[in-house]
């Protein structure tokens, strides 16, 4: 892998040993963001390109905007761990993956600066120029992973990144004083969820029960669609965007 950035935008290369190659020679069509969970953007740099620690990614964004690469895009990065999309398992093989500078949920969680937000934006569209991915694999840590993550979060703006022509976004139903289903329900219309989220892409079985996976990826698909509570209760406002979201997947046909 020769040192030299992929993007234009990059302010910095930063090679990290912490990379191989796409198995099958996968060329990439998944785009995942992160945030990195950790107090600075130094610290997350230096444990990004460390070899004990057998993670990386592609790219980092700081607070200020500046974009370091430490593996290039051909390569397999590692940074999704264990993790499920549309049936896909090795989501590194098939992803670029963005590291957000943020402290994340047990660090307080602050906003995303806007000079990050411009940052982030910008990269973005730079790496669709580059390769297919289509709006709806442009995605969250957690929705890959909604057991283990909740990264990049709800105060992420999917939206924005939208508006810009990355990822998919529709506007999500308002939030109502309606019942919700939630852990032990049963019955066709909690299975009629999990298909609708299993079509989306989610890792989730048909069981027609409401059980924790179910809340899990309850509350990943709000932290990503449906921002103003993040309770993994399935709500009417939950539900209808689903569906929303399910009619607004761009035609494979």
């Amino acid at each position: 892998m020769t040192d030299t950035a992929d993007s234009a935008l990059v302010t910095l290369f930063c090679p990290s040993p912490n990379f191989e190659p796409r198995k099958g020679n996968r060329a990439p069509d998944l785009l995942l963001l992160h945030y990195t969970g950790m107090e600075s953007a130094e610290g997350a740099l230096a444990w990004l390109t460390t070899e004990e620690s057998k993670v990386s990614c592609h790219y980092l964004v700081d607070e200020e905007g500046r974009i370091t690469q430490m593996v290039r895009e051909e390569a397999r990065a590692w940074h999704a761990g264990v993790s499920h999309w549309a049936g896909e398992e090795d989501i590194n093989s098939c992803s670029i993956g963005i590291e957000i500078h943020n402290p994340g949920h047990e660090l307080g969680y602050p906003d995303f600066p806007e000079e990050q937000m411009v940052a982030v934006e910008a990269l973005c569209v730079d790496i669709l120029q580059r390769h297919a991915i289509p709006p709806q694999r442009v995605l969250a840590h957690s929705d890959v992973a909604p057991g283990r993550k909740a990264d990049p979060g709800e105060k992420f703006d999917w939206r924005r990144l939208a508006d810009a022509g990355v990822g998919l976004w529709v506007e999500p139903e308002p939030v109502d004083a309606d019942t919700a289903f939630a852990a032990g329900e049963k019955g066709e219309s909690v299975a009629t969820l999990q298909r609708d989220l299993q079509a989306l892409g989610y890792g989730i079985d048909e069981s027609g029960v409401y059980d924790n996976a179910t809340t899990n990826v309850v509350r990943a698909f709000q932290r990503h669609w449906r921002q103003i509570r993040i309770d993994g209760c399935a709500d009417a406002s939950t539900r209808e965007t689903v569906v929303k979201l399910l009619n607004a997947l761009p035609s494979t046909v």
